[in-house]
């Protein structure tokens, strides 16, 4: 299995032969050069970075990529009402293969993140990978390390690191006025339905390259109603909402708390409650981390009650963070919060942007040739990632419970044990029968930092997780 300290040795990344042409390794980009992007992977979040990207100075979206060419049409109509031309392609080997692309954008479903960035630097290319920057855990360190080796600038789309918001509080923090952080926890809760049932397989949209599409996943017959979007919730292609949008909550409070590297255990619990769908991921989630202090990531699909369309809230935050200090809290996220006293009482703002600065700040550090400028480095991508991923792994690795064997699991935690009533009340509200539909308790698990494997007790099932099976040719180079 290959480690964060073993992957350098055993890795043949850096001198096997590829299809990718080496032209532009050497290039380096002086400041009034034109920097050419190309977008793989569309729908919403690729059409956002093409008018994100568009807006910046010297930058010009070249190339986009897609395995679905109706979408890939609708992105190049676009161009044409604007009187821009732009190049389409359905596979990113022959986009990466091409010299006048400086920078790839990746934002493809999650299974296909990591090999994709790492393609693109094997091109020679910079690259800003959506998040999460990976599927599983080994593959997100064999991204960080093949940036390494090449030297290539990678940025992460968590981009509340660059609300500009969230750095003024950081910097706040910093500066002690708070006093210690003693816990944190970062909670999104945004209405999911349900995706349906199929009773059989499904037919694949006339438009789709489905070879492409499902890349080093598993080629196996669409057994949902919707191709797109809906992977989040199939494990073989996406991780639920934990790494969907409880990634950026994660990274969050890493960023906020000074939460460096890999958590030392993990605990999760949780299930897809209300309703009987093909999805296969919990759509009500709640991971304790064990860093220096108590890290509480949660997630919620299910409104405040049945038929009611509003959502729950923790000190008023469906979608942020709680920052607990010594002497007061934030409360907030991407486009900024507050800072209250320990009564409640707001004591300052923060007010915020979203982080529309993210992808300013990946130009200039391409620009500069110097990643510790990024906001996001692929790095810190990949430990929040890895959080993901060891919550969801928890899960997989768990057993159907009580709450209150759930109880007891985190009694050591106070503001865990509070998460666990809340969760209780909250289906009650929602009118789940537990003892038709129980929890899932998932297993407790200590995470070796250094090697990022699980040691001690159920080891060996969770380590399964770390890695995937990937289908050829779509296969990390190594």
């Amino acid at each position: 299995m290959m480690t964060r300290r073993n992957f350098v040795q055993k890795t043949a990344f850096g001198v096997m032969a590829t299809s990718f042409t080496a032209a532009s390794w050497s290039r380096v980009l002086g400041a009034n050069d034109e920097i050419r992007v190309g977008v793989i992977g569309h729908r919403s979040k690729g059409e956002q970075h093409i008018q994100d990207f568009h807006k910046l100075a010297g930058v010009r979206v070249v190339a986009v990529c897609d395995a679905d060419r109706e979408i890939m049409d609708k992105a190049e109509a676009a161009f044409k009402i604007n009187g821009e031309t732009v190049k389409k392609y359905r596979d990113m080997r022959e986009l990466l293969d091409q010299q006048d692309v400086d920078v790839v954008v990746i934002a493809t479903p999650n299974h296909w993140h990591s090999l994709a960035a790492m393609w693109a630097i094997q091109a020679g290319k910079d690259v800003y990978v959506e998040k999460p920057i990976s599927h599983n855990i080994q593959e997100g360190r064999a991204l960080v390390e093949a940036a390494r080796m090449h030297d290539k600038i990678v940025q992460s789309g968590t981009q509340n690191r660059s609300d500009i918001g969230m750095r003024a509080f950081k910097q706040y923090l910093d500066e002690g006025h708070l006093g210690k952080v003693k816990w944190a926890h970062g909670l999104w809760f945004k209405r999911r339905e349900s995706i349906g049932k199929v009773a059989g397989p499904q037919p694949i949209p006339a438009s789709v390259d489905f070879n492409l599409w499902t890349g080093p996943a598993a080629l196996q017959p669409l057994r949902r109603q919707n191709l797109h979007y809906d992977w989040h919730w199939i494990w073989d292609t996406g991780n639920g909402d934990m790494a969907n949008l409880g990634v950026h909550q994660i990274d969050d409070c890493r960023f906020l708390a000074g939460l460096t590297g890999n958590p030392k255990k993990v605990i999760s619990f949780g299930e897809r409650w209300g309703y009987d769908d093909d999805g296969e991921t919990p759509n009500t989630h709640v991971a304790l981390f064990e860093y220096d202090i108590p890290l509480i990531i949660e997630v919620r699909g299910l409104p405040m009650q049945k038929d009611v369309n509003a959502m729950d809230h923790v000190k008023g935050i469906r979608d942020g963070n709680i920052i607990m200090c010594e002497n007061g809290y934030f409360a907030g996220g991407r486009g900024g919060g507050w800072v209250y006293d320990l009564d409640g009482k707001k004591v300052k703002q923060f007010p915020g942007d979203g982080g529309g600065q993210h992808q300013e700040n990946f130009i200039r550090a391409v620009r500069d040739r110097d990643r510790t400028i990024l906001h996001s480095e692929v790095e810190e991508g990949h430990y929040s990632a890895t959080v993901c991923h060891m919550a969801n792994i928890s899960y997989l690795v768990g057993s159907q419970a009580q709450f209150d064997a759930v109880a007891e699991a985190v009694q050591d935690c106070p503001q865990a044990l509070e998460r666990v009533v809340s969760m209780q009340e909250h289906l009650k509200k929602n009118e789940i029968d537990l003892q038709v539909h129980p929890v899932k308790l998932g297993a407790a698990l200590k995470f070796n930092q250094e090697e990022e494997k699980f040691e001690g007790d159920l080891a060996y099932e969770a380590n399964m997780f770390l890695t995937r099976n990937y289908r050829e040719p779509f296969v990390l180079p190594a």
